[in-house]
């Protein structure tokens, strides 16, 4: 039996996004060493940039029948997504067809925020990761994606989570769940810490969150006449966000092993 381990993300354009997508492939490479670990991309749009840059560009399916085709019958998949959506059920589903048609043996693991554990563990990262120069006190908004979907809901455990840490802490999403409007009243500080709920630093967090754009979440708080403070640093780029995504990779391999 040989067997593989697949990495999925959106994808990443920016060289940050990038480079950031090569730290949790090297952190995951150290945790499984000599196994071959492979990446796909969810975003047509990304595969077809990357494409034209003549760089590897494989959509979930593409990668798995390449993975047959190189003998390999087991495979286990990581995907670096935050909850268990569409993008995530489209995944399962491109695994459901190369176990029916190339006869791979998968195992997926779970987005970062799958259960109520993981719920509050990526709440102690949050905490753990927060602005070392921020004072004590200031708000610290973090906002992620969202999702017209059911496990939207996620994000307002996690808020709920993080609320019980600090207070000043708010967690939302530009797509359902907690909108910046909700948090707005609740800020109190001189100064606003603005910090992405993503993977990867991309489009929503230069231009969505941090950028100034009248629409934008820092131009909206800047609004109320609130300093705010971009960090531009995706989750993937955390230890202990990434620690989450690697518990769950070592499921998914456990799987194959049963």
């Amino acid at each position: 039996m040989r067997r593989a381990i697949l990495l999925t993300a959106f994808g990443a354009s920016s060289a940050q996004g990038q480079k950031a997508l090569k730290s949790f492939d090297a952190r995951v490479r150290e945790r499984f060493p000599g196994v071959p670990v492979r990446w796909a991309y969810t975003s047509l749009l990304l595969r077809e940039r990357l494409a034209r840059a003549r760089q590897k560009s494989d959509s979930v399916r593409k990668a798995l029948r390449r993975l047959s085709f190189e003998k390999f019958t087991e495979v286990a998949l990581q995907p670096l997504q935050t909850i268990p959506g569409r993008e995530h059920a489209e995944v399962c589903a491109a695994v459901d067809e190369a176990a029916a048609e190339d006869g791979l043996i998968c195992g997926v693991g779970a987005p970062l925020l799958a259960t109520a554990q993981d719920v509050e563990q990526a709440a102690l990262a949050l905490m753990r990761h927060l602005p070392p120069e921020r004072a004590p006190g200031e708000d610290v908004v973090l906002m992620g994606h969202g999702a017209r979907h059911a496990a939207v809901a996620r994000y307002e455990d996690l808020a709920r989570a993080v609320r019980q840490l600090d207070a000043h802490v708010h967690v939302g999403t530009m797509n359902g769940a907690v909108a910046l409007e909700d948090i707005l009243p609740r800020l109190v500080s001189a100064r606003v810490w603005l910090m992405p709920l993503l993977s990867v630093v991309g489009r929503h967090a230069l231009q969505d969150m941090a950028g100034e754009g009248g629409r934008s979440w820092r131009s909206r708080i800047e609004a109320h006449g609130r300093q705010c403070l971009p960090v531009l640093k995706g989750t993937a780029e955390y230890a202990a966000f990434a620690e989450i995504w690697l518990q769950h990779l070592e499921h998914a391999v456990r799987a194959l092993e049963t």
